[in-house]
């Protein structure tokens, strides 16, 4: 007979179901909101725990696991553009997280994980290795973090996700400050024109002519882009993550700078 420790079930679920979460958001790009995660990988936790009650047999069954899977990452991530890709990452993660405990498990003679507690702590250790692996990678994929921020432009403020890239170096031809890119129709509402599908010339003219001030048009070169321009407008002040950062420069991108919509901004290393 196998004794089961629901405390210990229930505390290697909610920190693994953390992990998981936190790495299908990050690969997924999605914008990270730590007390959700908790949340979600509570809920994953407390299913575990409940498939070890006399008569949870339905519990076990493939249809439930996937709907819990679901409702752990609609509360973790929120309802959103990036829902969709963050929960196929966090069920690929979940299943590389499964598979290398049942490969431990095969290695240690304990292919159905019906081990003592100290056994259960390795394969998990196992598990982490390979979590911190994935974390590694993709802190290099993405070379930044996600951070909150705040610009007050010609009178108003804006709150939107950034990525603080390092391999974000334009830079202000006046201050050598750094120049925050914003997509254009997450300030929509802040101008008294329309932005969104016109070129950077065009917007920058039709700000100038509903008379914002300190419009101009800023070089820059990309991938594939030898050499572009952007619209940009001095803002008024900008803060990141409770940071004030100053009047930086705020650069219109006709399209959204992140392909998941995870974030709207992209910050450099400042």
């Amino acid at each position: 007979m196998t004794t089961v420790y629901i405390d210990l079930v229930f505390l290697l679920n909610l920190v693994s179901d953390y992990l998981l979460l936190l790495v299908g958001g990050r690969m997924a790009g999605a914008v990270l909101h730590r007390g959700r995660i908790a949340a979600g990988a509570a809920l994953g936790a407390i299913y575990a725990c409940a498939l070890f009650l006399p008569g949870s047999g339905a519990l076990a069954q493939w249809p439930c696991k996937l709907g819990c899977g679901a409702v752990m990452a609609l509360v973790a991530y929120g309802w959103g553009p990036a829902l969709p890709r963050s929960a196929l990452t966090f069920f690929a993660a979940s299943a590389a997280l499964g598979g290398t405990l049942f490969a431990a498990g095969l290695m240690s003679g304990h292919p159905s994980a019906e081990a003592d507690g100290r056994m259960l702590l390795c394969l998990f250790a196992a598990g982490c290795f390979v979590l911190s692996l994935c974390f590694r990678r993709v802190g290099r994929h993405t070379g930044g973090e996600l951070v909150r921020l705040e610009i007050r432009l010609l009178g108003k403020t804006v709150r939107l996700t950034a990525l603080r890239d390092t391999g974000h170096t334009l830079t202000d031809p006046v201050t050598n400050r750094p120049v925050v890119v914003v997509y254009a129709g997450a300030l929509s509402h802040l101008f008294p024109v329309a932005l969104c599908n016109h070129s950077p010339t065009d917007c920058a003219s039709r700000l100038a002519a509903a008379g914002v001030k300190g419009v101009r048009l800023l070089p820059f070169r990309a991938v594939g882009t030898e050499c572009g321009l952007l619209a940009a407008v001095r803002s008024e002040e900008v803060v990141a993550d409770g940071v004030p950062l100053g009047p930086l420069l705020v650069a219109l991108s006709p399209g959204p700078v992140s392909d998941g919509g995870g974030y709207q901004c992209l910050l450099g290393g400042v």
